[in-house]
């Protein structure tokens, strides 16, 4: 079990550091490695650490291994709570920030608040094992609908559109790996069209497999897969729900596995879909494919 941080009204004297700004930061990841959250006192002090610009001239370059370290805990959303009731949230992920009280439809309930919900996803991938590029596109793959028209809400018409130039700033910001780039940009354009993949019929199924990567690039399908299972399991009701659509997409994977990697690309397209089409029908899921 990880150590308690001491939340004195002095910041632990063993940051490694003396910038108050990264302070802040190494606070909110202690807090989010604790079964404790912070007390007012300490959220007092974090705040008037933001408040006095602090956190303005510190580099991102540097920010970057705290909001990895609080990312990769056992916790992430208390890191996001804390950078948030403090005010550090904005000042370094604004992007973010701004989704909490924008609304979004949710399946069995009304709506969810996406502040929310992305800190329930986050704690999902925790509990996953999830490595870092699944946790950062949680973080980062609903940037887009900040700012949808309040006419559409809780609807979220081109966020996908709005959301790919603000992911590639924040990947360009702190520096991050190419892998969370990648797997958060193919998350923001895939994530919704995977939920939905039940009425998909066994030829865009062969298709969308190709396109996220399943025979070229099977890591980064599986994280994706699991970036759609902990979006899935964050809504209420579902925590222990095993995620439909990765089991559907499995079978049709496994199906394609039969079929020869020779000959021209419209004729392994055409082979996958008859043999994802068999496994459909064989699985009972001809009635979800159409």
């Amino acid at each position: 079990m990880a150590s308690e941080p001491d939340f004195s009204p002095e910041f632990p004297s063993d940051f490694g550091q003396t910038d108050p700004g990264l302070a802040v930061l190494r606070m909110a990841a202690l807090i989010a490695e604790s079964d404790a959250g912070p007390d007012e006192e300490t959220l007092d002090l974090l705040f008037e650490q933001v408040e006095a610009g602090h956190l303005v001239d510190v580099a991102p370059s540097r920010i970057w291994p705290e909001l990895v370290r609080g990312l990769m805990s056992p916790a992430p959303s208390k890191m996001i709570k804390t950078l948030r009731e403090c005010g550090a949230l904005f000042e370094i992920l604004p992007e973010v920030a701004a989704l909490v009280g924008v609304p979004e439809i949710s399946d069995g309930e009304a709506e969810v608040d996406l502040g929310d919900h992305l800190m329930k996803t986050l704690d999902a991938a925790a509990r996953r094992a999830a490595p870092l590029p699944v946790r950062f596109a949680l973080l980062t793959m609903n940037v887009g609908k900040s700012d949808s028209p309040r006419e559409h809400l809780p609807v979220h018409y081109k966020h996908v559109e709005r959301g790919r130039p603000r992911i590639e700033e924040i990947c360009a910001r702190f520096g991050a790996p190419a892998a969370c780039r990648d797997l958060a940009l193919l998350a923001l354009a895939e994530c919704e069209r995977v939920h939905r993949v039940s009425k998909m019929r066994a030829g865009p199924v062969a298709m969308m497999l190709e396109r996220l990567g399943a025979f070229d690039a099977p890591e980064r399908f599986r994280e994706l897969m699991t970036v759609c299972a902990c979006d899935f399991c964050a809504h209420a009701g579902r925590e222990e729900q095993i995620y439909p659509k990765a089991a559907l997409l499995e079978i049709a994977l496994k199906a394609c596995a039969e079929v020869a990697e020779t000959g021209s690309a419209e004729a392994r397209q055409s082979a996958r879909a008859e043999a994802i089409a068999k496994a459909f029908r064989s699985e009972r899921w001809s009635s979800e494919v159409g």
